[in-house]
């Protein structure tokens, strides 16, 4: 593979050192020790929990600095949903830090008269309360598809985990397609947004919105897919300082490179090629390590279980291979297609699964068989490791949802949520 890294990152950007790029960078191989997740979080009044929150409200909050300093990184989203980020580390170690850290922006925002959420759409009014260039021009980008992109930005909220891509070329390639054959099941095992039909109304805010940077990238192969996908999506915002960040309507990154974006639009450079690969969105996201995107926020200290059962399926073989012919069982009878998401025909069966769990959650018997297979998978996996307490907690959950044909989107349908972080 030319070295696009050094000699070729001082020559003109082209298509083909483009693709290199990408695919050169987004996977960093070494031994898969780490997680990490980024938990979003709606916030509300504690006393009017119908009501937005004001920005200045909560940056008031959470204007003293931690002492000791968080663990974590905090940062808000444009709708005003707050972000803990943790560091990368061992599972439990992971956990604890982030659970060690929710304690205490927990506290500090009860002092505040503030409390957080873990569900997955908001039913508040929408308010972007962001003023930066770059969320400008992404509500202007998702505003031409409907109204979907703003939902997206000031609405949802979900648990992300974050994991290392693989020791080698096969491990990183064995791992990409595991987490993209588990999407139906674990959108549905996990769905906690409940709107009209839906029970994980999240996953379908993000189906509606720009598929070109929302969609799965087919391929066997991992970074060839993912540089080709990438490329070909349409550009969200162009830096411009002092001036506007829209982007021309419909111009993809490759189409910029061969010259088709307007005669005031100077040719791209390195930067603006990191810069577009910040703004995709798929349901694995490479970013040197890969990050799942699919995972609804979760009530209390669900973001818990999720993000171990994650973890313990992706780092045990035996699991991993469970969970993945359990996953395309589940595809293959709710489609009628074969879920190889490295195929194109199998990237859209896969999609079509996903916005079957998004409805169903656990009550389709397939999806239902599945998800315990999961659980059961992922419990070995996390005592296998010494894990036994996230070993618990997955069997409990097992024992509350699945195994009763429900999901934690069922409980807010039973009793509709007035803001409360259950």
């Amino acid at each position: 593979m030319i070295d696009v890294l050094t000699a070729e990152l001082r020559a003109p950007i082209t298509e083909e050192t483009a693709e290199l790029y990408v695919g050169g960078t987004v996977f960093k191989t070494g031994p898969p020790q780490r997680v990490g997740v980024e938990l979003e979080w709606l916030v509300h009044d504690t006393d009017r929990p119908d009501r937005p929150v004001r920005p200045e409200r909560l940056a008031r909050a959470l204007a003293e600095e931690f002492d000791p300093p968080l663990a974590g990184r905090l940062s808000t989203e444009p709708g005003g949903q707050l972000e803990l980020s943790s560091p990368p580390a061992p599972l439990a170690g992971c956990i604890a830090g982030t659970a060690a850290d929710l304690h205490r922006l927990r506290r500090r925002l009860a002092g505040a008269g503030l409390h957080l959420s873990g569900t997955g759409l908001d039913t508040r009014p929408q308010v972007l309360h962001a003023d930066s260039a770059r969320y400008i021009a992404m509500d202007r980008h998702f505003a031409a598809g409907g109204p979907e992109g703003r939902t997206m930005m000031c609405s949802t909220a979900s648990v992300q985990v974050c994991l290392d891509a693989g020791a080698d070329e096969a491990e990183v390639a064995a791992r990409w397609h595991a987490l993209h054959a588990w999407l139906p099941v674990l959108v549905g095992l996990f769905a906690h947004s409940p709107r009209a039909g839906w029970r994980c109304g999240r996953s379908a805010v993000w189906a509606a919105i720009d598929p070109s940077r929302t969609g799965i990238p087919p391929g066997a192969d991992p970074r060839a897919a993912y540089a080709r996908w990438a490329l070909d999506a349409e550009l969200l915002a162009v830096r411009r300082p002092g001036r506007s960040w829209a982007a021309p309507p419909g111009l993809t990154f490759r189409g910029w490179l061969r010259g088709a974006g307007p005669a005031d639009l100077p040719p791209p450079g390195w930067s603006d090629l990191d810069y577009h690969l910040s703004t995709l969105f798929p349901p694995v996201r490479a970013r040197g390590h890969l990050e799942l995107r699919v995972l609804d926020a979760q009530p209390g200290d669900g973001w818990r279980v999720a993000a171990a059962l994650v973890a313990g399926l992706l780092g045990d073989r035996a699991a991993r291979d469970a969970a993945t012919a359990a996953a395309g069982e589940a595809i293959a009878a709710v489609t009628g297609a074969a879920a190889d998401p490295g195929t194109g025909a199998g990237a859209e069966a896969t999609a079509r699964a996903m916005a079957i769990a998004a409805r169903a959650g656990m009550t389709d018997p397939a999806l239902r068989r599945a998800g315990l297979r999961f659980t059961a998978a992922a419990s070995a996996a996390l005592a296998r490791a010494g894990c036994a307490d996230l070993a618990a907690e997955v069997d409990r959950f097992a024992d509350r949802c699945p195994a009763r044909g429900r999901c934690p989107a069922d409980d807010l349908i039973d009793r509709p949520s007035t803001g409360e972080d259950a």
